[in-house]
């Protein structure tokens, strides 16, 4: 898969998301489910956007003892995702877990990512509420590391990031980018964000967008200029 814009489809309910979507007429955007939508709903909501056509990110961050994962992601493998993720503080042995539970029988697999630090998190909430004093940076560089060591396809991160990443993974390890505003919107509870114009010239491989596309009051030509500004 080459670049795209993921729309962050944190809804309710399976009625408001596809009232959502059925806004792009034949267009068939890239989603992300994450666990609002997921657990109102189950895997029967992953399986009906993937019977209109999308492409699918389930986000649910796993974190859990390697074997819980391991068993969990042999469960997700089945939904036929397009990408799903973990938490790569969860430690090597753990991601690798994950991803030997994602690979199917015939061999194939989602690509699997690991969340670094949440675009939520900046400095003082690091050291503070999580004890680590590192800079954040140098956290999150460490992080992607270990998730290449263990075999994952790349890191969720902030778009502030990716090019370091990059640096340090190599350029076909993914960055996947939340934490993206368009420069005359809020940041609402964001703390580490830019533009999709920015995150292209960061080196960002996929940017995941919510509010400014999901609160637009055109979302389509939102989701439009998130594809002309990141992709051209």
């Amino acid at each position: 898969m080459g670049k795209d814009v993921i729309i962050a489809c944190d809804f309710a309910s399976a009625e408001d998301t596809f009232a959502f979507l059925d806004r792009f007429g034949e267009r068939r955007p890239f989603v992300k489910i994450g666990m609002e939508l997921f657990y109102a709903e189950g895997p029967d909501i992953v399986r009906e956007l993937k019977a209109r056509g999308h492409k699918v990110f389930l986000d649910l961050k796993l974190h859990d003892i390697p074997n819980t994962v391991k068993k969990a992601m042999n469960v997700l493998s089945r939904l036929d995702v397009d990408i799903c993720n973990l938490h790569a503080g969860g430690t090597k042995a753990m991601m690798k877990a994950g991803l030997e539970g994602l690979v199917r029988e015939d061999g194939t697999r989602p690509l699997l990512i690991a969340v670094t630090q949440l675009t939520s998190t900046n400095q003082e909430a690091l050291e503070n509420d999580l004890l680590i004093k590192r800079p954040i940076e140098e956290v999150v560089m460490e992080y992607a590391k270990n998730a290449k060591d263990a075999g994952l396809d790349g890191v969720v991160c902030s778009p502030l990031e990716a090019e370091a990443v990059h640096d340090v993974c190599g350029k076909s390890f993914l960055t996947v980018t939340p934490g993206i505003r368009f420069a005359d919107a809020a940041a609402d509870d964001q703390k580490r964000i830019m533009t999709p114009a920015d995150a292209k010239k960061a080196g960002s491989d996929y940017i995941v967008v919510g509010r400014p596309v999901t609160a637009a009051k055109d979302p389509l030509a939102a989701y439009e200029r998130c594809l002309l500004d990141f992709i051209g």
